[in-house]
Protein backbone atom coordinates (compact mmCIF):
# COMPACT_ATOMS: atom_id res chain seq x y z
CA UNK A 1 0.00 0.00 0.00
CA UNK A 2 1.42 3.38 -0.97
CA UNK A 3 1.97 5.96 1.75
CA UNK A 4 -0.66 8.56 0.99
CA UNK A 5 1.50 11.28 2.46
CA UNK A 6 3.83 10.84 -0.53
CA UNK A 7 1.16 11.27 -3.21
CA UNK A 8 1.18 14.43 -5.35
CA UNK A 9 -0.76 17.16 -3.58
CA UNK A 10 -2.14 20.51 -4.52
CA UNK A 11 -0.62 23.57 -2.81
CA UNK A 12 -1.99 23.82 0.72
CA UNK A 13 -4.64 26.46 1.33
CA UNK A 14 -4.69 28.42 4.57
CA UNK A 15 -7.23 27.01 7.05
CA UNK A 16 -8.52 24.66 4.36
CA UNK A 17 -10.86 22.75 6.68
CA UNK A 18 -12.52 26.01 7.79
CA UNK A 19 -13.83 26.51 4.25
CA UNK A 20 -16.42 23.83 5.00
CA UNK A 21 -19.47 24.94 6.96
CA UNK A 22 -19.73 21.54 8.61
CA UNK A 23 -16.19 21.75 9.92
CA UNK A 24 -16.73 25.29 11.25
CA UNK A 25 -19.69 23.97 13.25
CA UNK A 26 -17.62 21.01 14.42
CA UNK A 27 -14.72 23.25 15.47
CA UNK A 28 -16.90 25.69 17.40
CA UNK A 29 -18.81 23.02 19.30
CA UNK A 30 -15.57 21.08 19.93
CA UNK A 31 -13.96 24.15 21.53
CA UNK A 32 -17.00 24.67 23.77
CA UNK A 33 -17.00 21.04 24.87
CA UNK A 34 -13.24 21.08 25.51
CA UNK A 35 -13.64 24.29 27.50
CA UNK A 36 -16.38 22.65 29.58
CA UNK A 37 -14.17 19.60 30.14
CA UNK A 38 -11.47 21.84 31.63
CA UNK A 39 -13.95 23.96 33.61
CA UNK A 40 -15.12 20.79 35.32
CA UNK A 41 -11.52 19.87 36.13
CA UNK A 42 -10.87 23.27 37.71
CA UNK A 43 -13.99 23.29 39.88
CA UNK A 44 -14.07 19.62 40.86
CA UNK A 45 -10.34 19.41 41.65
CA UNK A 46 -10.57 22.55 43.78
CA UNK A 47 -13.56 21.28 45.74
CA UNK A 48 -12.02 17.82 46.23
CA UNK A 49 -8.85 19.41 47.56
CA UNK A 50 -10.76 21.68 49.93
CA UNK A 51 -12.82 18.80 51.31
CA UNK A 52 -10.38 15.88 51.46
CA UNK A 53 -6.79 17.22 51.08
CA UNK A 54 -6.01 13.81 49.60
CA UNK A 55 -2.97 13.39 47.33
CA UNK A 56 -4.14 9.84 46.65
CA UNK A 57 -7.45 11.12 45.27
CA UNK A 58 -5.53 13.57 43.08
CA UNK A 59 -3.51 10.65 41.73
CA UNK A 60 -6.70 8.70 41.10
CA UNK A 61 -8.05 11.69 39.14
CA UNK A 62 -5.10 11.43 36.74
CA UNK A 63 -5.43 7.65 36.36
CA UNK A 64 -9.20 7.79 35.85
CA UNK A 65 -8.72 10.38 33.11
CA UNK A 66 -6.21 8.38 31.03
CA UNK A 67 -6.79 4.71 31.81
CA UNK A 68 -10.13 4.63 29.89
CA UNK A 69 -8.15 5.60 26.78
CA UNK A 70 -5.79 2.70 27.41
CA UNK A 71 -8.58 0.19 27.98
CA UNK A 72 -11.36 1.31 25.65
CA UNK A 73 -9.93 3.32 22.72
CA UNK A 74 -9.80 0.36 20.32
CA UNK A 75 -13.25 -1.02 21.25
CA UNK A 76 -14.73 2.48 20.88
CA UNK A 77 -13.03 2.76 17.49
CA UNK A 78 -14.58 -0.57 16.50
CA UNK A 79 -18.00 0.69 17.61
CA UNK A 80 -17.49 3.86 15.55
CA UNK A 81 -16.63 1.68 12.53
CA UNK A 82 -19.84 -0.28 12.96
CA UNK A 83 -22.30 2.30 14.29
CA UNK A 84 -22.94 6.02 13.81
CA UNK A 85 -20.03 7.98 15.39
CA UNK A 86 -22.35 10.95 15.91
CA UNK A 87 -24.38 8.97 18.44
CA UNK A 88 -21.25 7.76 20.24
CA UNK A 89 -20.06 11.38 20.59
CA UNK A 90 -23.49 12.38 21.90
CA UNK A 91 -23.31 9.57 24.45
CA UNK A 92 -19.96 10.94 25.57
CA UNK A 93 -21.47 14.42 25.98
CA UNK A 94 -24.33 12.98 28.05
CA UNK A 95 -21.79 11.32 30.34
CA UNK A 96 -19.96 14.64 30.72
CA UNK A 97 -23.27 16.33 31.62
CA UNK A 98 -24.04 13.53 34.10
CA UNK A 99 -20.67 14.05 35.78
CA UNK A 100 -21.16 17.84 36.08
CA UNK A 101 -24.69 17.40 37.43
CA UNK A 102 -23.38 14.82 39.88
CA UNK A 103 -20.69 17.16 41.16
CA UNK A 104 -23.27 19.95 41.46
CA UNK A 105 -25.65 17.76 43.46
CA UNK A 106 -23.00 16.64 45.95
CA UNK A 107 -21.64 20.18 46.30
CA UNK A 108 -25.15 21.58 46.86
CA UNK A 109 -26.06 18.96 49.47
CA UNK A 110 -22.56 19.00 51.00
CA UNK A 111 -22.63 15.19 50.90
CA UNK A 112 -19.60 14.43 48.71
CA UNK A 113 -17.67 11.36 49.81
CA UNK A 114 -14.47 9.97 48.35
CA UNK A 115 -16.22 7.09 46.62
CA UNK A 116 -18.69 9.55 45.03
CA UNK A 117 -15.78 11.53 43.64
CA UNK A 118 -14.12 8.36 42.31
CA UNK A 119 -17.27 7.30 40.46
CA UNK A 120 -17.72 10.74 38.91
CA UNK A 121 -14.07 10.85 37.85
CA UNK A 122 -14.44 7.47 36.11
CA UNK A 123 -17.62 8.66 34.33
CA UNK A 124 -15.73 11.74 33.13
CA UNK A 125 -12.83 9.63 31.87
CA UNK A 126 -15.13 7.26 29.94
CA UNK A 127 -16.89 10.25 28.38
CA UNK A 128 -13.56 11.48 27.03
CA UNK A 129 -12.68 8.26 25.21
CA UNK A 130 -16.14 8.03 23.63
CA UNK A 131 -15.79 11.61 22.39
CA UNK A 132 -12.21 11.84 21.16
CA UNK A 133 -11.89 8.62 19.15
CA UNK A 134 -15.27 9.04 17.43
CA UNK A 135 -14.61 12.72 16.64
CA UNK A 136 -11.41 11.85 14.82
CA UNK A 137 -13.23 9.26 12.72
CA UNK A 138 -16.02 11.73 11.90
CA UNK A 139 -13.49 14.15 10.36
CA UNK A 140 -13.25 11.83 7.33
CA UNK A 141 -16.92 12.55 6.60
CA UNK A 142 -16.66 16.31 7.15
CA UNK A 143 -13.64 17.19 4.99
CA UNK A 144 -12.05 15.60 1.88
CA UNK A 145 -8.88 13.57 2.35
CA UNK A 146 -6.74 16.33 0.82
CA UNK A 147 -7.71 18.63 3.71
CA UNK A 148 -7.53 16.09 6.52
CA UNK A 149 -4.25 17.44 7.91
CA UNK A 150 -5.84 20.87 8.25
CA UNK A 151 -8.81 19.39 10.11
CA UNK A 152 -6.61 17.30 12.44
CA UNK A 153 -4.29 20.21 13.18
CA UNK A 154 -7.17 22.60 13.83
CA UNK A 155 -8.75 20.01 16.13
CA UNK A 156 -5.50 19.87 18.10
CA UNK A 157 -5.47 23.66 18.19
CA UNK A 158 -9.04 23.64 19.48
CA UNK A 159 -7.97 21.27 22.25
CA UNK A 160 -5.27 23.66 23.41
CA UNK A 161 -7.65 26.60 23.09
CA UNK A 162 -10.00 24.78 25.45
CA UNK A 163 -7.10 24.04 27.81
CA UNK A 164 -6.20 27.75 27.86
CA UNK A 165 -9.72 29.19 28.13
CA UNK A 166 -11.32 26.51 30.32
CA UNK A 167 -9.35 27.18 33.53
CA UNK A 168 -9.83 30.94 33.14
CA UNK A 169 -13.59 30.56 32.67
CA UNK A 170 -13.74 28.00 35.48
CA UNK A 171 -11.99 30.41 37.85
CA UNK A 172 -14.33 33.23 36.79
CA UNK A 173 -17.39 31.04 37.38
CA UNK A 174 -16.17 30.13 40.86
CA UNK A 175 -15.56 33.80 41.69
CA UNK A 176 -18.89 35.10 40.34
CA UNK A 177 -21.36 32.22 40.78
CA UNK A 178 -19.55 29.97 43.21
CA UNK A 179 -18.52 26.37 42.53
CA UNK A 180 -22.06 24.96 42.90
CA UNK A 181 -23.83 27.09 40.31
CA UNK A 182 -20.67 27.27 38.22
CA UNK A 183 -20.59 23.49 37.77
CA UNK A 184 -24.33 23.43 37.01
CA UNK A 185 -23.87 26.15 34.35
CA UNK A 186 -21.01 24.16 32.87
CA UNK A 187 -23.45 21.54 31.54
CA UNK A 188 -24.79 24.11 29.06
CA UNK A 189 -21.48 24.24 27.16
CA UNK A 190 -21.82 20.59 26.12
CA UNK A 191 -25.27 21.07 24.58
CA UNK A 192 -24.30 22.79 21.27
CA UNK A 193 -22.30 19.71 20.18
CA UNK A 194 -25.18 17.41 21.12
CA UNK A 195 -27.65 19.56 19.19
CA UNK A 196 -25.48 19.97 16.08
CA UNK A 197 -24.79 16.25 15.79
CA UNK A 198 -28.50 15.44 15.93
CA UNK A 199 -29.02 16.40 12.28
CA UNK A 200 -25.45 16.86 11.01
CA UNK A 201 -25.28 15.17 7.55
CA UNK A 202 -22.29 12.94 8.35
CA UNK A 203 -21.72 9.34 9.30
CA UNK A 204 -22.47 5.97 7.64
CA UNK A 205 -25.91 6.94 6.30
CA UNK A 206 -24.45 9.75 4.21
CA UNK A 207 -21.37 8.01 2.76
CA UNK A 208 -21.25 7.20 -0.94
CA UNK A 209 -20.18 3.87 -2.36
CA UNK A 210 -20.39 0.44 -0.84
CA UNK A 211 -20.08 0.44 2.94
CA UNK A 212 -17.31 -1.69 4.50
CA UNK A 213 -18.45 -5.07 5.82
CA UNK A 214 -20.01 -5.02 9.28
CA UNK A 215 -17.93 -6.91 11.81
CA UNK A 216 -18.50 -7.84 15.43
CA UNK A 217 -16.89 -5.82 18.22
CA UNK A 218 -14.57 -8.18 20.10
CA UNK A 219 -13.00 -6.08 22.86
CA UNK A 220 -9.48 -7.31 23.60
CA UNK A 221 -9.57 -9.35 20.41
CA UNK A 222 -9.91 -6.10 18.45
CA UNK A 223 -6.69 -4.77 19.97
CA UNK A 224 -4.75 -7.91 19.01
CA UNK A 225 -6.26 -8.05 15.53
CA UNK A 226 -5.60 -4.35 14.88
CA UNK A 227 -1.94 -4.77 15.85
CA UNK A 228 -1.72 -7.64 13.36
CA UNK A 229 -3.50 -5.63 10.67
CA UNK A 230 -1.07 -2.68 10.86
CA UNK A 231 2.10 -4.79 11.23
CA UNK A 232 2.80 -4.55 7.49
CA UNK A 233 2.30 -0.76 7.38
CA UNK A 234 5.51 0.94 8.62
CA UNK A 235 4.08 4.47 8.63
CA UNK A 236 1.22 3.58 10.98
CA UNK A 237 3.46 1.43 13.18
CA UNK A 238 6.13 4.14 13.44
CA UNK A 239 3.70 6.94 14.26
CA UNK A 240 1.87 4.81 16.84
CA UNK A 241 5.17 3.85 18.50
CA UNK A 242 6.28 7.50 18.44
CA UNK A 243 3.07 8.69 20.09
CA UNK A 244 3.22 5.91 22.67
CA UNK A 245 6.85 6.61 23.57
CA UNK A 246 6.09 10.33 24.02
CA UNK A 247 3.06 9.51 26.14
CA UNK A 248 4.82 6.94 28.34
CA UNK A 249 8.07 8.82 28.89
CA UNK A 250 6.74 12.37 29.31
CA UNK A 251 3.03 12.78 28.47
CA UNK A 252 1.73 15.92 30.17
CA UNK A 253 3.02 14.95 33.62
CA UNK A 254 5.34 17.94 33.81
CA UNK A 255 2.32 20.23 34.00
CA UNK A 256 1.34 18.70 37.33
CA UNK A 257 4.90 19.40 38.55
CA UNK A 258 4.78 23.05 37.50
CA UNK A 259 4.41 24.40 41.07
CA UNK A 260 7.77 22.83 41.91
CA UNK A 261 9.43 24.25 38.80
CA UNK A 262 7.90 27.67 39.50
CA UNK A 263 9.17 27.61 43.09
CA UNK A 264 12.70 26.80 41.97
CA UNK A 265 12.54 29.58 39.37
CA UNK A 266 11.52 32.08 42.03
CA UNK A 267 7.85 32.38 41.05
CA UNK A 268 6.12 29.82 43.24
CA UNK A 269 3.42 32.12 44.59
CA UNK A 270 0.09 32.49 42.75
CA UNK A 271 0.18 35.43 40.39
CA UNK A 272 0.85 36.54 36.85
CA UNK A 273 4.37 35.10 36.70
CA UNK A 274 3.20 31.64 37.77
CA UNK A 275 0.18 31.78 35.44
CA UNK A 276 2.44 32.68 32.52
CA UNK A 277 4.51 29.58 33.17
CA UNK A 278 1.36 27.46 33.12
CA UNK A 279 0.12 29.07 29.92
CA UNK A 280 3.41 29.12 27.97
CA UNK A 281 3.12 25.54 26.72
CA UNK A 282 -0.47 25.92 25.54
CA UNK A 283 0.31 29.30 23.95
CA UNK A 284 3.13 27.76 21.90
CA UNK A 285 0.78 25.05 20.69
CA UNK A 286 -1.85 27.62 19.73
CA UNK A 287 0.70 29.62 17.75
CA UNK A 288 1.85 26.43 16.01
CA UNK A 289 -1.70 25.63 14.97
CA UNK A 290 -2.47 29.08 13.58
CA UNK A 291 0.97 29.64 12.03
CA UNK A 292 1.16 26.27 10.29
CA UNK A 293 -2.42 26.57 9.06
CA UNK A 294 -1.90 30.08 7.69
CA UNK A 295 1.48 29.31 6.10
CA UNK A 296 0.75 25.86 4.68
CA UNK A 297 4.10 24.59 5.96
CA UNK A 298 4.98 21.08 7.18
CA UNK A 299 3.15 18.69 4.90
CA UNK A 300 2.64 15.30 6.59
CA UNK A 301 5.75 13.14 6.40
CA UNK A 302 7.04 10.52 8.87
CA UNK A 303 10.57 11.93 9.13
CA UNK A 304 9.21 15.42 9.74
CA UNK A 305 7.09 14.10 12.62
CA UNK A 306 10.11 12.31 14.10
CA UNK A 307 12.36 15.37 13.84
CA UNK A 308 9.70 17.64 15.39
CA UNK A 309 9.33 15.13 18.23
CA UNK A 310 13.08 15.35 18.81
CA UNK A 311 12.73 19.14 19.04
CA UNK A 312 9.97 18.74 21.63
CA UNK A 313 11.94 16.54 23.99
CA UNK A 314 15.09 18.67 23.67
CA UNK A 315 13.09 21.80 24.56
CA UNK A 316 11.63 20.03 27.61
CA UNK A 317 15.03 18.70 28.72
CA UNK A 318 16.54 22.20 28.50
CA UNK A 319 13.52 23.63 30.39
CA UNK A 320 14.04 21.09 33.16
CA UNK A 321 17.69 22.13 33.51
CA UNK A 322 17.08 25.88 33.20
CA UNK A 323 17.50 28.23 36.16
CA UNK A 324 16.36 31.35 34.27
CA UNK A 325 12.67 32.27 34.33
CA UNK A 326 12.62 34.05 30.91
CA UNK A 327 14.51 31.13 29.33
CA UNK A 328 12.12 28.64 30.94
CA UNK A 329 9.15 30.53 29.47
CA UNK A 330 10.71 30.51 26.00
CA UNK A 331 11.53 26.79 26.18
CA UNK A 332 8.01 25.87 27.33
CA UNK A 333 6.65 27.95 24.45
CA UNK A 334 8.88 26.06 22.02
CA UNK A 335 7.86 22.75 23.57
CA UNK A 336 4.19 23.55 22.96
CA UNK A 337 4.95 24.53 19.35
CA UNK A 338 6.83 21.28 18.67
CA UNK A 339 4.27 19.11 20.49
CA UNK A 340 1.27 20.23 18.48
CA UNK A 341 3.29 20.04 15.26
CA UNK A 342 4.52 16.47 15.68
CA UNK A 343 1.45 15.02 17.39
CA UNK A 344 -1.04 16.38 14.84
CA UNK A 345 1.21 15.23 11.98
CA UNK A 346 1.53 11.73 13.46
CA UNK A 347 -2.24 11.48 13.83
CA UNK A 348 -2.78 12.73 10.27
CA UNK A 349 -0.40 10.11 8.86
CA UNK A 350 -2.18 7.34 10.75
CA UNK A 351 -5.59 8.46 9.53
CA UNK A 352 -4.42 8.92 5.93
CA UNK A 353 -2.92 5.43 5.78
CA UNK A 354 -5.66 3.52 7.62
CA UNK A 355 -7.99 1.47 5.42
CA UNK A 356 -11.64 2.51 5.56
CA UNK A 357 -12.92 -0.82 6.90
CA UNK A 358 -10.71 -0.62 10.00
CA UNK A 359 -10.11 3.12 10.33
CA UNK A 360 -11.91 3.42 13.66
CA UNK A 361 -9.90 0.58 15.19
CA UNK A 362 -6.62 2.02 13.91
CA UNK A 363 -7.47 5.48 15.28
CA UNK A 364 -8.45 3.79 18.54
CA UNK A 365 -5.11 1.98 18.72
CA UNK A 366 -3.29 5.26 18.08
CA UNK A 367 -5.29 6.96 20.88
CA UNK A 368 -4.62 4.02 23.20
CA UNK A 369 -0.92 4.64 22.62
CA UNK A 370 -0.93 8.45 22.47
CA UNK A 371 -3.35 9.10 25.35
CA UNK A 372 -3.75 5.90 27.36
CA UNK A 373 -0.05 5.52 28.14
CA UNK A 374 -0.08 8.97 29.75
CA UNK A 375 -1.32 7.20 32.87
CA UNK A 376 2.25 5.90 33.36
CA UNK A 377 4.08 9.19 32.79
CA UNK A 378 3.31 10.06 36.40
CA UNK A 379 5.73 7.28 37.31
CA UNK A 380 8.52 8.24 34.89
CA UNK A 381 8.39 11.93 35.84
CA UNK A 382 6.43 12.26 39.09
CA UNK A 383 7.46 9.22 41.13
CA UNK A 384 11.04 9.35 39.88
CA UNK A 385 11.03 13.03 40.83
CA UNK A 386 10.62 12.12 44.49
CA UNK A 387 13.86 10.10 44.25
CA UNK A 388 16.15 12.22 42.08
CA UNK A 389 14.33 15.56 41.91
CA UNK A 390 11.74 16.67 39.38
CA UNK A 391 14.28 18.57 37.27
CA UNK A 392 16.42 15.48 36.81
CA UNK A 393 13.43 13.17 36.28
CA UNK A 394 11.91 15.35 33.52
CA UNK A 395 15.27 15.84 31.80
CA UNK A 396 16.00 12.10 31.97
CA UNK A 397 12.53 11.16 30.69
CA UNK A 398 12.75 13.68 27.84
CA UNK A 399 16.19 12.44 26.82
CA UNK A 400 14.98 8.83 26.98
CA UNK A 401 12.23 9.74 24.54
CA UNK A 402 14.78 11.55 22.37
CA UNK A 403 16.82 8.34 22.17
CA UNK A 404 13.73 6.36 21.16
CA UNK A 405 12.81 8.94 18.49
CA UNK A 406 16.35 8.82 17.07
CA UNK A 407 16.15 5.01 17.03
CA UNK A 408 12.88 5.21 15.06
CA UNK A 409 14.56 7.62 12.65
CA UNK A 410 17.45 5.22 12.14
CA UNK A 411 15.24 2.15 11.73
CA UNK A 412 12.81 3.83 9.34
CA UNK A 413 14.89 5.05 6.45
CA UNK A 414 13.20 7.20 3.78
CA UNK A 415 13.07 4.27 1.33
CA UNK A 416 11.28 2.09 3.85
CA UNK A 417 8.81 4.78 4.88
CA UNK A 418 7.93 5.44 1.24
CA UNK A 419 5.67 2.39 1.19
CA UNK A 420 3.46 0.66 3.70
Amino acid sequence: MTDLSQAPQRPARSFAAMRHGGYRAHFTTYVLAMMADNIEHVISYWMMYQKFHSPALGGFAVLSHWLPFLMFSVPVGAWADRFDPRRIIQLGMLLFITASLGWGYFFYTDSLQIWHAMVLLVIHGCAGVLWQTSSQLLLHDIVPKSELQSAVRLNATARYLGVLVGPAVGGLLMLTLGPIWGIFLNTVFYLPLVAWLWKAPYGPRFRQGNPPPVRAVRGLGDIIQTIRDIASQPVIVTMTLLAGAASFCVGNSYQAQMPGFAQDLGHGNPGAAYSMLLAADASGALLAGFFLESSGLLRPHPRSALLLACGWCLALALFALSSSYPLALALLFLAGFFELSFSSMAQTLVQLNALADMRGRVIGLFNMSALGLRAFSGITVGLAGTLIGVHASLATSALAFFALAVLLLARNRPARLATS
